[in-house]
């Protein structure tokens, strides 16, 4: 047995626009936060808009540019813990049509000491949000943007993930993810374009660094980032056999949303809840007139705002709502996608464990996380133990703390960090 243990009305605006400047104050002194302004937007907005031809082959670089890092200092070559490049390359939609996707390239100052060519890992960020100021490679610089004119406050906490590679001389990229930051609906949690996202972020990062092809390759994340992985993971095979796979963490996937938006109804997140719908509208037609006669008016108000905000923002636009609050009948989300047969198979259609993963898996869940229930994790194991896959799982087992707060969501990402790091290290030695 494999050993892994060395290695958010008016009113309600304005409040808002008061939270935002508080946090202005705050967090600009300690110097990690960037404030927007017209000049910054407008050179974001540049490069995040495609051309209007571009290589469609998956995974083909379409631009680049320097991206600086956490207290890098501007101009300075061969800063620790590495060299970044902001990236836009090509990915599939779920209907097969090539489409742009943004990310980051970060190619570490440390040596890889490990066997053979430098490996490179894909992170696929948690929920970030829906909007396009939300994308990661947005903030690779500081942690936190804040826009005074949305309001919205932006946050990028893959820093953790990504500076443990990179220590270790791995090679990381980073994925926006489809429409976050480029045109269109992020289309959160889908399954297709999210696991197809990471693999071809992989395959753009490999070219951006003029590395082999065929050069070890590994996927990782947490939430949202645990569902690209095992996504990434499990189409591999047949999606991009080119690539090397040796290796993937899935955190707390979203395997399967039916289950996942019954348990985050209620909680601090619940307008994430809104990211999935508006995701699975912009690529299924039939679910508009659906929303139109089921949704009320706060419900529309909901989706409407989430569409183009960060997480930070829905914590004050629907933390701790229930989704019965959305709704005509006063039913939950779940119980109206219940009622008709096309939403479930809409639904159906995302969920992850259906094809074998063709590398080693580790999946972790909290038995008491407040977001992503733990039961369809252990479902997404069991599915693809049975296909015969290499895969493992590994509990947390933090007992409940304040429960709908995200807490039990939060703290096994951090105990798992290191855990899952040393499992990716050790298969890329292999």
């Amino acid at each position: 047995m494999r050993n892994y243990s060395g290695v958010v009305s008016r009113s309600m605006k304005a409040s808002r626009r008061v939270v935002t400047a508080s946090l202005v104050a705050v967090v600009a002194a300690a110097g990690l936060v960037s404030v927007g302004s017209a000049g910054t937007a407008g050179a974001a907005r540049n490069f995040y808009t495609p051309p209007s031809t571009y290589d469609t082959t998956p995974g083909s670089v379409i631009r680049t540019e320097h991206s600086d890092l956490l207290l890098q200092i501007p101009g300075v070559k061969g800063q620790w813990p590495g060299t970044a490049t902001r990236l836009m390359y090509t990915s599939t939609l779920q209907n097969g049509k090539p489409t742009a996707v943004t990310g980051t390239v970060v190619e570490p100052t440390a040596k890889w000491t490990g066997k053979g060519e430098r490996p490179t890992v894909v992170i696929g960020p948690g929920t970030v949000g829906q909007g396009d100021q939300c994308a990661g490679s947005k903030m690779m610089s500081f942690p936190m943007t804040i826009d005074l004119a949305k309001p919205s406050i932006g946050v990028n906490y893959t820093a953790l993930d990504m500076y443990l590679m990179l220590l270790n001389g791995v090679r990381v990229v980073i994925t926006d993810y489809v429409g976050l930051g480029t045109p269109g609906i992020h289309t959160y949690v889908n399954r297709l374009e999210s696991g197809r996202a990471m693999l071809d972020a992989a395959r753009a990062g490999l070219a951006v660094a003029k590395a082999s092809p065929d050069a070890p390759v590994a996927f990782s994340g947490y939430s949202q980032g645990g569902g690209a992985a095992a996504s990434a993971a499990e189409l591999a095979q047949t999606y991009s056999p080119d690539l090397n796979v040796k290796a993937t963490y899935a955190g707390a996937p979203p395997a399967d949303l039916s289950k996942v938006i019954s348990k985050i109804d209620g909680t601090l997140i619940a307008g994430a809840i809104g990211f999935a719908i508006n995701g699975l509208d912009a690529r299924y037609p039939e679910l508009g007139p659906i929303l139109q006669k089921e949704t009320n008016a706060a419900g529309k108000r909901v989706l409407k705002n989430v569409a183009t905000e960060c997480i930070g923002d829905i914590i004050l636009e629907a933390g701790m709502q229930r989704t019965n609050q959305w709704t005509r009948t006063g039913e939950s989300l779940g119980s109206v996608v219940k009622r008709y047969p096309q939403l479930q198979k809409m639904i159906d259609d995302q969920r992850i464990g259906t094809l074998k993963p063709n590398a080693p898996v580790l999946i972790s869940t909290g038995i008491n996380d407040d977001v992503i229930p733990t039961g369809q994790v252990v479902t997404l194991y069991n599915d693809w133990r049975k296909q015969g896959a290499d895969v493992k799982l590994t509990r947390d087992y933090t007992p409940p703390i304040f429960p709908g707060l995200v807490v039990n969501h939060a703290v096994p990402m951090l105990f798992k960090l290191l855990p899952a790091t040393n499992f990716i290290l050790t298969e890329l030695n292999r």
